[in-house]
């Protein structure tokens, strides 16, 4: 004879109608529970704690590495900068830029005061390409945007040679 387990014979509990018999249902009634507690119309960022946490991470500004025809260029983009609180060093075949940011801002007004510092630095480095002419870099620096251009030596300019490949 096969064995059977017993089931409530209706589908309200004593707990008000919830069906309590299911597998799965006390994992819903806890999954619910978390959402309930878990304000829903703020998003993450909202909370203090990770608020304040974000806005002191140092910022890696954003860098694009192209090559072109006659060599490379390296564009950052560096907004709140001048070209004074930007260093650009060659060193052992590594280019860095490297700079700092600061800012200060006090605000009074009749029963208020807000005074606010920002402070952080950044570095970004790269590896100089073989075939780059290291006296002929160059930097400018316009509207927050820097750029540098490595050239490349005569030799490197050279056209690329297709190599046949033999069938054996």
């Amino acid at each position: 004879m096969a064995e059977q387990s017993k089931l409530p014979a209706s589908r309200e509990s004593t707990q008000g109608g919830v069906f309590d018999w299911h597998p799965l249902e006390s994992v819903r009634r806890q999954f619910d529970r978390l959402f309930d507690d878990f304000p829903s119309r703020r998003g993450l960022a909202d909370f203090q704690p990770f608020d304040r946490l974000m806005s002191q991470l140092p910022a890696t500004p954003p860098v694009d590495f192209v090559e072109k025809d006659g060599g490379y260029e390296i564009t950052a983009e560096l907004p709140g900068l001048d070209e004074k609180s930007v260093d650009v060093k060659l060193s052992n075949g590594v280019l860095s830029i490297s700079g700092e940011k600061s800012e200060e801002k006090e605000e009074k007004k009749e029963g208020y005061y807000c005074s606010e510092r920002r402070y952080g630095s950044f570095r970004r480095a790269f590896r100089v390409p073989e075939g780059v002419d290291a006296e002929k870099i160059t930097a400018d620096f316009e509207k927050g945007v820097l750029k540098i251009k490595l050239p490349k030596t005569p030799e490197s300019k050279q056209e690329e040679k297709k190599i046949e490949i033999a069938a054996k």
